[in-house]
């Protein structure tokens, strides 16, 4: 029912609700991680149907922009491995930027165990697999185990409900993400063939132009999504990969918003006492100029008070949710899972290395690194978290999807046999590493208690 001039829609109190930060990154990122596993699905029974040859074809076919003598043509697959993801790895960016100025890596007493879990989780999966690979043509795979999947390790983690700690929920998000930063780097170093400097010249010339637009207290998103653009078109032609662009031009967006709490505070009661004023009764707002004029400039106000990054993370979840990621597993996972194609990648080095890396290399080096830090005195785990929990965030560590397969394409492209292996690989221990943490959370560690 209307009351005291405020309608809501028949469900709309019902469906209202404000969410901390925190608690949308999670929620975004369950969300993923349940659409990610369908469209993995949906892939592999494309991949082995009759209709995978038409798939195929649809992922090659050439798009491009023209302009003169000036032309940019790739594959439709392509585009979205280095086109789409961009918007992915912008918004991990932005992840990455939020957990470093007031998240749980804020400080070095909250961010060193998750750093060290990190490292650990990263280092040991990549020794393991290139033991397995030494002097084989799948050596230049060894990045593939190093990334854990976010939006998957959230989302199995998600289903423990209060089972478990939210401080080790907090734990894993803040090691994953310093495990992107870290497959973002190798990436750009490692996974990088050959550099034209002309054109890295011109992305650092862009890069420069963003940090003036940060500088100079720019805030609308136009600017720098221009500027974005062209940094993606300069590290497409540099030979860096060109998503990296995303994490770049990521760490250039305002923080800070131009209103602090007490600012707000005065210009917004100042700004309501001068509605109250202007206010005709009986006359609809819509007539009234002053009035909706006030509006206008409380609305400003608000939206200047919420900085840039809060609102490009919380504003670009929906399009990187449900397309970007949705179409990359889509494009990515359509692998031939025949008994022929499964007994070769198994014989192989590929792919046991990738399984032993993610499974037993996550376990070992998340686990193992946080045990050996706290044997030394280095950190201390979060309330309520122990050891054992730390094994089972070791576990779902070993989720890769993404950034896995999206390194598998780097390293091995133009080569299909390694990367249908390497693909096997990573699905295997994906599977593996989220039953076995999902396991060992619910039924082997004691329930929280608050």
């Amino acid at each position: 029912m209307p009351h005291s001039g405020e309608y809501l829609a028949p469900w709309e109190r019902t469906l209202e609700r404000i969410l901390t930060p925190f608690e949308e990154f999670i929620h975004r990122q369950t969300t993923m991680g349940i659409l990610l596993m369908a469209c993995a699905v949906i892939a592999l029974v494309i991949g082995n149907s009759p209709l995978a040859t038409a798939y195929h074809h649809l992922m090659e076919v050439e798009v491009g922009f023209f302009s003169g003598s000036w032309r940019i043509e790739h594959s439709v697959h392509h585009w979205i491995n280095d086109g789409l993801m961009t918007l992915f790895f912008f918004v991990v960016g932005l992840e990455i930027k939020r957990e470093v100025l007031v998240g749980e890596l804020s400080s070095i007493r909250q961010a060193i165990l998750p750093i060290i879990a990190a490292i650990g989780g990263m280092v040991v999966p990549a020794l393991i697999y290139a033991a397995l690979n030494a002097g084989t043509e799948g050596a230049r795979g060894w990045g593939i185990p190093m990334a854990t999947d976010i939006a998957f390790a959230v989302g199995v983690m998600a289903l423990l409900g209060n089972r478990i700690p939210k401080a080790l929920l907090t734990f894993l998000v803040a090691l994953a993400i310093v495990d992107d930063l870290g497959a973002v780097t190798v990436i750009a170093l490692f996974y990088t063939d050959a550099l034209d400097f002309q054109y890295l010249g011109a992305a650092a010339l862009i890069f420069g132009g963003l940090v003036v637009l940060n500088r100079m207290g720019v805030r609308k998103p136009l600017p720098y999504f221009l500027l974005t653009v062209l940094l993606w078109m300069a590290f497409e032609g540099s030979g860096i990969h060109a998503t990296v662009a995303g994490i770049f031009a990521a760490w250039t967006i305002p923080a800070r918003p131009r209103f602090g709490t007490h600012a707000f505070l005065d210009r917004m009661q100042s700004l309501l006492d001068q509605f109250a004023r202007e206010d005709r009764a009986g006359e609809p707002l819509v007539r009234n100029a002053p009035q909706t004029a006030t509006l206008w400039k409380i609305s400003q106000t608000v939206s200047l008070s919420v900085s840039p990054l809060q609102r490009l993370e919380s504003n670009l979840h929906l399009p990187v949710t449900y397309l970007v990621i949705p179409l990359f597993a889509l494009a990515n996972a359509a692998i031939m899972l025949t008994s022929e194609s499964m007994a070769q990648a198994a014989a192989g080095s590929v792919a046991p290395g990738i399984l032993l890396g993610l499974v037993a290399g996550k376990l070992l080096g998340v686990a193992g690194s946080v045990w050996l830090a706290l044997r030394l005195g280095v950190g201390q785990l979060p309330e309520r978290v122990t050891q054992s929990h730390m094994i089972g965030a070791g576990l779902l560590a070993g989720i890769g999807f993404t950034m896995s397969i999206f390194i598998a394409d780097l390293a091995f492209y133009g080569n299909g046999p390694l990367i249908n292996a390497a693909k096997m690989g990573i699905l295997a221990s994906s599977l593996l590493g989220g039953v076995a943490g999902y396991a060992w959370l619910r039924w082997m560690v004691p329930a929280a208690k608050f």
